[in-house]
């Protein structure tokens, strides 16, 4: 078992250049960022290892049931939520579609960290007591047994003029990420909603203690998840519309990034995208990547990676990438050279797909992991990547 694990019973385009160092720095430097990454992935020591589990019951509301009824009840679940992950692939408008809420909201409330370490860091905290500001509030399209996550919330970073992006955070994110790069943002002229993505931070049910029904050995609770999160980001171009914003993006980061590609490959408004760290199919970053290892532990005894990626490539950017190409937009690929959990192979693979379809797009390459992209001085780089494609994309 994964140190710092914990098991759950069973019951329960252009490329911009690179800098090229000599071979023997290199492999120096290569040596050290893997390094700091394996620590960094190392300080959360409260994952749980959880057995597979089909989650069949999760597709009783979704669409594309092709003659199943609600209560169906397959006798061969992997063969069911395969043959649906194909029928949702060919029908994906239909699977992503949605009733828009008619309960939007703004809300004055208190800032919290929600934090998904064992031991929340105390100067974080503090830094946001007694702070306040205005949430977007609304029922989402989707329902799951837990009413707090079907309560969605999204942070309101206001700016003059018609520009206005969702920014979607990494798995596991607490509630205050991405925080500086939305009123740098705001900066620049661009309205920013900072969503909290299912079973994230304030939407996450008591029973836990980090954003594992989000992504987990749970198969059909997963792809609801996926949904859940693309329909919410929906409804979020929908209360700015209403606002008067005409120009709308989006930026996603990490698992934000792959529900951010879906959006878009499913909703015209969406003109400008910003992929931060982005990969293939969903189930090969489960498989590989090191931040989840402990769910790749709770599968394998059953599944291999060729199974998994069937079960879930209703939820993988690799599937849409015609949809994708539907409506004109301007997308920015950023992927990191030493990543451990999006391995960069996969993220070459993304854009060799923008290359074949013909799509306008930028490529970065960052000199650093998936988790030291947000250590000093890589986020800075990052950030400044993303505000200045979003100036520019707007501004063209």
């Amino acid at each position: 078992m994964q140190a710092g694990t914990v098991r759950c019973p069973r019951p329960a385009e252009p490329r911009l250049p690179v800098v090229c160092l000599k071979k023997p720095m290199a492999s120096r430097y290569a040596q050290w960022m893997y390094d700091w990454e394996t620590r960094l992935t190392s300080v959360d020591n409260n994952r749980v290892v959880r057995p597979l589990e089909w989650g069949v019951e999760w597709a009783r509301n979704w669409p594309c049931r092709n003659g199943f009824a609600p209560g169906h009840v397959p006798a061969d679940s992997e063969a069911f939520l395969r043959e649906y992950n194909q029928r949702i692939a060919e029908s994906s408008d239909e699977f992503y579609s949605y009733a828009r809420p008619s309960d939007f909201r703004l809300e004055r409330r208190a800032v919290q960290v929600f934090s998904t370490r064992e031991v929340p860091d105390p100067r974080l905290e503090k830094k946001v007591q007694g702070t306040y500001a205005d949430f977007l509030r609304f029922t989402s399209p989707v329902r799951s047994p837990f009413p707090e996550n079907n309560l969605v919330n999204a942070r309101w970073f206001p700016a003059r003029g018609k520009r206005a992006i969702v920014v979607l955070p990494h798995w596991n994110s607490d509630a205050v990420a991405y925080t500086s790069l939305c009123r740098t943002l705001t900066l620049l002229g661009v309205s920013v909603l900072r969503m909290s993505m299912p079973y994230h931070d304030i939407r996450m049910p008591a029973e836990i203690r980090r954003a594992d029904y989000a992504v987990s050995a749970n198969i059909g609770r997963t792809l609801d998840a996926c949904r859940q999160g693309v329909l919410d980001l929906r409804c979020c171009l929908d209360w700015l519309e209403s606002q008067g914003y005409t120009r709308l993006g989006i930026v996603g980061t990490s698992l934000g990034s792959c529900y951010a590609f879906l959006a878009a490959a499913h909703d015209p408004r969406i003109r400008v995208a910003a992929f931060n760290h982005a990969s293939t199919y969903f189930a090969d970053v489960v498989w590989h990547g090191q931040s989840t290892r402990h769910i790749r532990e709770g599968l394998q005894s059953q599944l291999d990676v060729d199974r998994l990626r069937g079960l879930w490539s209703a939820v993988s950017p690799m599937s849409y990438f015609r949809q994708y190409a539907r409506w004109p937009k301007k997308s920015l690929v950023i992927y990191a050279k030493y990543d451990l959990t999006f391995l960069p192979e996969f993220s070459r693979d993304v854009v060799s797909e923008f290359r074949r379809f013909g799509l306008d797009h930028k490529v970065v390459v960052l000199p650093c992991g998936h988790y030291t992209t947000g250590e000093t001085p890589y986020k800075y780089i990052d950030g400044w990547q993303i505000a200045s494609f979003l100036r520019t994309a707007f501004e063209n």
